[in-house]
């Protein structure tokens, strides 16, 4: 038996409702050409946080607000922290926000910039969510995770029940694959409504964790290292509860790119779509420009490239534009 129902994702929405944008899908003629398909963005880029995490977060933090819970922690590569700081506030609660090293500045201080404790901690996200839980565990906060809970996930199916909603025939559903939060939350709600809808997991060969549970058949550690898509670092936790086991029952397709592809991915969104994106918002982006979906998937029909989030490092950014 499923541990999340559609009834659940739709209660999520009604919950959030308000607090979170209903984002645009638009289509890009670019990537159409290219395709030979119709092929649209939806774009998470507009949510007030930037990143489709705002989705998750709310409904956690929500779900928390209506038990009387005041701290709240989490741990996050930036944008679930932020999307975390941004509801808490909203909700009159405190946050802290533990983030490793390898965060990009730029992401720290907007957490800091919500009126969010920043707690800097090791040189993982799996050291960032060690803190987390000992905060839990040491100081009575409430631990809002950046994927691995039914709230979380509920949360982000909302997603996949718009773009259902906005384009019925949607054959293939691209969708940047970390955690699995918001791939189980998207796959899980579009496949429900359209049984048939391909749904297809884009990562960076770096340290993609989540690539490598699937392939030992149960979760493992790998190493983090630093990718131009950053958000979609860290592992998916050994006592992994619901993600690992959603992604792997859901998913049809896993693609791997290298940092040269990821690059391409920023760079067309830029140049052509006139969007400023970060690289794991890129991905699916990059995915197609190398022409990694077999052509007969195209063929089904309408494609949907979920684009994550806005929040890259402006000079990351700048680079990466200017080495192109």
């Amino acid at each position: 038996m499923s541990v999340l129902t559609l009834a659940d994702v739709y209660r999520a929405r009604r919950r959030i409702e308000g607090r979170v944008c209903r984002t645009p899908l638009v289509e890009s003629p670019s990537l159409s050409a290219l395709a030979r398909t119709p092929v649209y963005l939806k774009l998470e880029t507009v949510q007030p946080t930037g990143s489709f995490k705002l989705r998750g977060a709310t409904h956690a933090v929500a779900r928390l607000a209506d038990q009387g819970c005041k701290r709240v922690v989490t741990a996050s590569t930036g944008n679930h922290g932020r999307a975390v700081a941004y509801a808490a506030r909203t909700f009159g609660m405190e946050t802290t926000v533990c983030m490793s090293s390898l965060v990009p500045d730029n992401k720290v201080e907007a957490v800091r910039a919500l009126g969010a404790r920043a707690h800097i901690v090791g040189n993982s996200q799996d050291d960032a969510e060690h803190e987390a839980l000992r905060l839990t565990r040491d100081e009575g906060y409430a631990y809002v995770p950046p994927f691995d809970h039914i709230d979380v996930i509920a949360g982000q199916a909302t997603l996949g029940v718009e773009i259902l909603e906005a384009l019925p025939d949607v054959a293939n559903i691209v969708v940047p694959l970390s955690g699995g939060g918001l791939f189980a939350g998207v796959a899980f709600a579009a496949k429900q409504v359209s049984p048939k809808v391909r749904l297809t997991g884009v990562t960076m060969e770096r340290g993609a964790a989540m690539h490598a549970s699937l392939d030992a058949g149960r979760p493992v550690q790998v190493d983090e290292q630093a990718t131009l898509a950053d958000s979609l670092g860290g592992g998916i936790g050994l006592e992994n509860r619901y993600t690992f086991a959603m992604t792997r029952d859901l998913i049809d397709a896993l693609i791997l790119l290298d940092e040269a592809s990821i690059a391409r991915g920023i760079v067309h969104a830029y140049r052509q779509e006139r969007l400023v994106v970060e690289g794991a918002a890129a991905i699916g982006i990059a995915a197609l420009l190398d022409r990694a979906l077999p052509e007969q998937s195209l063929q089904r029909g309408p494609v949907v490239l979920i684009v994550t989030g806005a929040n890259i490092d402006i000079d990351q950014h700048r680079r990466v534009i200017d080495a192109a």
